[in-house]
């Protein structure tokens, strides 16, 4: 049993077989044929569909999918998730880090934040040259930087603290 949540609407869904599932516990036939690599053409009870993955976040087990150009997230949530949330230890999956540590000995070039700042997954904070090369230090978690450990030029060793977190 999957849990699908779609635009805050929560569906059951589960696979019976290639050629059916149950949607919401009522039965539902489908084709569905691979049109290329992320595209796919279904039929759901004589219904055309064409369905497209844009993006998936494995982490939060989100998938963007266009369905006949209409854009959707869908948040799937397996046996295991739902578990997990029964016994109250769902919250326990979430990555908290409190700073960042230097990968590598280095020479800071660029701090690309402030102190306050809030910052996204992925987002530039510094960079850090090594061995002739910039390396791109991104933030691992969205969060407020509580402080910056370093400066433009230092030198660092590797596990120096460069960036904390509120």
């Amino acid at each position: 049993m999957i849990k699908a949540t779609i635009n805050q609407k929560e569906f059951d869904l589960e696979v019976i077989s290639s050629s059916e599932v149950l949607f919401n516990s009522e039965s539902k036939n489908l084709d569905i044929i691979q049109v290329s690599g992320n595209k796919k053409h279904a039929l759901i009870d004589n219904v055309s569909y064409s369905i497209e993955t844009v993006g998936y976040d494995e982490e939060k087990k989100i998938v963007t999918l266009k369905v006949n150009n209409n854009t959707y997230q869908v948040s799937l949530k397996d046996k295991y998730d739902l578990l997990l949330k029964e016994l109250g230890l769902s919250n326990m999956t979430t990555k908290v880090v409190k700073e960042i540590k230097a990968p590598m000995p280095g020479l800071v070039v660029a701090i690309q934040v402030e102190k306050g700042q809030e910052v996204k997954v992925g987002e530039p904070v510094l960079i850090l040259e090594a061995m002739k090369m910039e390396n791109v230090i991104k933030s691992p978690i969205d969060g407020v930087i509580k402080a910056i450990k370093t400066e433009k030029s230092n030198t660092v060793d590797k596990n120096a603290v460069l960036i904390e977190f509120e």
